[in-house]
């Protein structure tokens, strides 16, 4: 999309998306850019292979990126960047360098590290960032499910799911993710839960798992299920997968708390949601993790620990750190969650859209570079 005027001939700002290979995560700034009602540029860059999954050590660099199948980076460079994780911010960084520094660089998520070079950060609850003026904190994600896709996925579901005995839960499952642990034994565990709970409901279990789940809990899950249970593995060519129509036709959802996507999709459509906790894996790390973000530790010592994190990922010794029960405490607290075990919370109560909020403040960054 090209730069056009506005009706005071002012030139619209040159706008570009800089994303990655990652959906969920470029759609949380497609949503921002469509927020604004400005012409904008989508420039897709692709990692190496070796850092698909690998993360590349940070720095404003191209090193990292594919440049045959990404697209061609340019000038005249933009006046404002909306990018997301760390892949794409490494390439936004280095067009902002090109530009003289004149190229602002709106981020979705967490920096490695210097905050101050960010016109705005966008940072839901999971991130544990200090407060900065550039720093706009979220209860959640923007990322939000696709209700058109939901209803057609209904519309094909709908006579196959007839069948099944009623109260239907989603069991939706997730993988290992730092700091959680996540193997057969804890795979055995939430299967025989979420089983039990289906059938003192008289109703059916209906499992999914998703790209990152370990073939090995697959297995262990398959194993654990009773009989009369449904269960779905993911499969990359996505077909026949009965996520969507789930999301519009289950009546009880468990899923698994590493999964940031799925507990946001379905709180956001107001659907009963139990979050199941995943065991912490032993380490200083995680137990530095566990310190700060328990509710126990009071207001001051929360404050204080927010300064030791600030200080220590000055000295890059570690980077900004992702809570996700951070997470689950928002969604908790909101009533949009509880953790798995507790009655479900009452159906209908949705989300607030934030949306709003963030396309205000990128509106704001706009306006103050043509005053």
């Amino acid at each position: 999309m090209s730069s056009q005027t506005n009706n005071t001939c002012t030139p619209s700002p040159r706008i570009w998306l800089v994303l990655s290979d990652k959906l969920g995560d470029n759609a949380q700034v497609e949503i921002i850019a469509d927020a604004l009602g400005l012409p904008y540029v989508t420039k897709r860059v692709y990692p190496l292979e070796q850092y698909v999954l690998g993360k590349p050590p940070f720095k404003a660099s191209l090193y990292h990126i594919d440049k045959v199948r990404s697209d061609s980076l340019e000038p005249p460079w933009p006046d404002l960047i909306l990018t997301i994780g760390r892949r794409s911010a490494m390439v936004a960084m280095w067009i902002r360098e090109q530009s003289g520094g004149r190229t602002r660089v709106v981020l979705v998520g967490r920096p490695k590290r210097d905050l101050d070079q960010y016109a705005l950060i966008i940072a839901p609850s999971q991130y544990h960032l200090p407060d900065r003026p550039n720093v706009l904190r979220l209860d959640l994600p923007l990322m939000r499910p696709d209700e058109a896709a939901i209803g057609k996925a209904v519309t094909l579901w709908r006579e196959r799911f007839s069948t099944m005995q009623r109260p239907m839960f989603a069991l939706m499952v997730g993988g290992a993710t730092k700091p959680f642990v996540f193997d057969e034994k804890v795979a055995r565990e939430l299967t025989a839960r979420a089983a039990a709970l289906a059938a003192s409901a008289g109703g059916t279990l209906y499992v999914t798992t998703s790209r990152r789940t370990p073939p090995a809990v697959v297995e262990a899950i398959k194993a654990a299920l009773p009989e009369h249970s449904q269960f779905y593995q993911w499969r990359k060519d996505g077909k026949d997968n009965p996520y969507l129509a789930l999301l519009g036709l289950a009546d009880y959802f468990i899923v698994t708390g590493d999964s940031v996507s799925m507990m946001v999709e379905v709180a956001r459509l107001g659907r009963p949601l139990a979050i199941f906790s995943l065991p912490v894996r032993d380490g200083f790390a995680s137990r530095f993790q566990q310190w700060i973000s328990s509710p126990k530790i009071g207001k001051y010592n929360r404050i204080l620990s927010r300064l030791i994190v600030s200080a220590i990922s000055r000295l890059g010794i570690l980077g900004y750190t992702r809570d996700l029960t951070a997470l689950h405490r928002v969604l908790v607290d909101r009533g949009l969650a509880v953790p798995f075990g507790k009655p479900f919370p009452i159906a209908g109560e949705r989300a607030l859209d934030e949306l709003p909020l963030v396309a205000a403040r990128v509106r704001k960054l706009l306006d103050e570079e043509n005053a």
